[in-house]
């Protein structure tokens, strides 16, 4: 399935740069007018008005391609198969919990430094008034 959306998706950007090359390289309406004062277009390859139309019909015939690669990719992505079933969080494990500590293990109040700048006199729990 990878390999068909691959394939379309080149195919869709590819026919969407050739879209925008072809409809720059067009005239507009108002072209056509300095055509008729002798600006030359006349003697071009295609002829007066075979440019046009041809160029009209390459740019029809490649948005409908780009339009049936818009509906393949819509198919695709909505198609995908899916690899697992289940939720998000199904392949993750949950780390170990740690160990409560033992009760010799958690510090005495005596035991707890005293701040800097406290008198030697006071206790770490007092609490300066």
């Amino acid at each position: 399935m990878d390999i068909w959306l691959t394939l379309i998706l080149t195919v869709h950007v590819l026919v969407a740069l050739s879209i925008i090359f072809l409809v720059l390289l067009q005239h507009g309406k108002g072209a056509d007018m300095g055509a008729a004062f002798g600006s030359g277009s006349s003697g071009s390859l295609f002829g007066s008005t075979g440019s046009a139309n041809f160029l009209s019909r390459i740019t029809a015939a490649l948005a409908a391609v780009f339009f049936l690669t818009s509906l393949g990719l819509a198919y695709v992505a909505t198609h995908k198969p899916q690899t697992s079933g289940g939720s998000v969080m199904q392949g993750v494990t949950a780390p170990p919990a740690a160990a409560p500590k033992s009760v010799e293990e958690v510090p005495k109040p005596a035991d707890v430094p005293k701040p800097a700048g406290a008198p030697s006199g006071s206790k770490a729990g007092d609490v300066p008034k």
